[in-house]
């Protein structure tokens, strides 16, 4: 265990050497890291799974023929009947309130796009929560250690 490490600014120490409070600062800062990294893991899942059905919306979309009615959500629980004008082209949120006319190909090309990317993101994410959880589970065995040595010891 004597090549634990943990990153402390400009340098590493090991946590062996750390004090019990040192200890306990490292595991709540590693603890808390985890699950704010565990929120986002969260929110890019959201977001991928949000992706897929605006990608698959648009593949159903572009089997319809034009002038057919329809009912569009507004929000989740309301719903408009509304007639396809055009099923060739669509408005894609690129975000923040803006909008951009696209193809339909071009809309499924930039859902998948996006979809890469946050997969992409995703993995990257999970390897630095991973490593964040490790660094907090072995700081807690060290400190579990150390104050079963100071209990016994004293």
């Amino acid at each position: 265990m004597a090549s634990s490490k943990s990153g402390n600014g400009g340098g590493a120490i090991s946590l062996e050497r750390m004090s019990v409070e040192q200890l306990k600062a490292v595991k709540e800062q590693a603890d808390l890291e985890v699950n704010l990294l565990q929120d986002s893991l969260s929110n890019i899942r959201t977001a991928t799974t949000r992706l897929d059905m605006a990608s698959s919306a648009l593949h159903d979309l572009s089997l319809r023929p034009q002038g057919q009615r329809m009912l569009v959500p507004l929000t989740a629980s309301l719903y408009v009947p509304a007639t396809l004008h055009d099923s060739h082209n669509v408005l894609v949120d690129v975000g923040t309130g803006y909008f951009i006319e696209k193809t339909m190909a071009e809309g499924k090309d930039y859902c998948e796009r996006k979809i890469n990317l946050l997969k992409s993101n995703f993995d990257q994410l999970f390897e630095v929560t991973s490593k964040k959880k490790n660094v907090a589970d072995e700081a807690g065995v060290i400190l579990q250690a150390k104050l079963k040595q100071l209990a016994s010891s004293s």
